[in-house]
């Protein structure tokens, strides 16, 4: 089941829509009746519950719509999967680094505490403890995962490596929110995907699984490092291609998670960083019209309109 929110395109799943094991339902994870009919109609071996809303930013200014997909989903989601005819054998909650809070130096493990700072984190947090009553009470078969930042082709653009791509392709300035040392830790796509596939293999029930990689960034390095590949530019001229605007209100520095409990299960990040930008600027500089709703993204637009003046 997928709700084609703003930062959703159907056009994603055309590798998979002919199919004969491929369904496509269009739905509300939040709408009880209909989630409820999927599984009473249904015979769902295994839930993989990744549907949330995700940008930080946005997570401020609505914070509500935020609570009602993030929890209120997950609770309709766990519920109607609870009750199922056929009883599912994994539910695979898609969890976040970001509850973990920022650190300067201590890297994370699954033990320790949540500290979420902001709206979007918190609502993760929140559902992570619902998903988890139900491995208390029912022994229902959960495992959450917490993950660094995905990047890879198809990826809507309000996230900060397509956000600069897609800047740079429009001949704007790519725009870093404030001027502290923040960095991120990046891990392509098909990695994750591969964590995910393992932790259904061989997790444990009831467990958390990090799934982090020791590859970081500091967000200007990456801006510098986009304008070079997309621009061509000198040395000297990279810089005229950044900008630093405004910081949005709570901004954590970085999340370093450790991920020894998943690598005991064989799993270690296999594409390097090169090469997985690199695939990533190819895909959108050969896809360039993929996200034709890009004035949707409001953050985007008002930073193309901004640069005009």
């Amino acid at each position: 089941m997928l709700q084609l929110d703003y930062c959703c395109s159907p056009r994603s799943l055309e590798g998979v829509e002919n199919r004969t094991n491929y369904t496509f339902i269009q739905g509300d994870v939040c709408h009880p009746h209909l989630v409820n009919h999927i599984f009473m109609t249904e015979n769902i071996d295994v839930i993989f519950h990744l549907a949330a809303k995700t940008h930080v930013e946005s997570s401020f200014e609505c914070p509500s719509i935020f609570q009602r997909v993030n929890v209120d989903g997950t609770r309709v989601l766990l519920d109607a999967a609870h009750r199922a005819r056929h009883q599912p054998l994994r539910f695979i909650y898609v969890s976040t680094d970001e509850v973990y809070g920022t650190s300067l130096d201590e890297a994370f493990d699954e033990s320790s505490p949540l500290r979420p700072t902001n709206p979007y984190a918190a609502t993760k947090a929140a559902a992570e403890y619902l998903v988890r009553s139900y491995w208390d009470k029912y022994k229902f078969p959960i495992i959450i995962t917490r993950s660094n930042n995905i990047y890879g082709p198809r990826q809507f653009t309000e996230k900060v490596i397509p956000r600069f791509l897609t800047l740079l392709q429009n001949d704007k300035k790519c725009t870093i929110q404030g001027t502290l040392p923040i960095s991120r830790h990046f891990l392509f796509v098909s990695d994750a995907i591969q964590a995910f596939l393992l932790v259904l293999e061989k997790g444990t029930v009831g467990d958390v699984y990090n799934v982090g990689t020791s590859f970081e960034i500091p967000i200007i390095q990456l801006a510098r490092e986009l304008v070079r590949m997309v621009k061509n530019e000198t040395e000297s001229e990279v810089n005229e291609w950044t900008e630093f605007v405004a910081s949005r209100p709570q901004v954590d520095l970085r999340y370093p998670i450790r991920s020894d409990k998943l690598q005991q299960l064989g799993w270690k990040a296999e594409v390097s960083w090169a090469e997985g930008i690199r695939q990533t600027v190819k895909w959108y500089q050969d896809n360039p019209d993929f996200w034709l709703d890009i004035n949707k993204d409001q953050r985007i637009r008002r930073e193309l309109d901004a640069s005009k003046t």
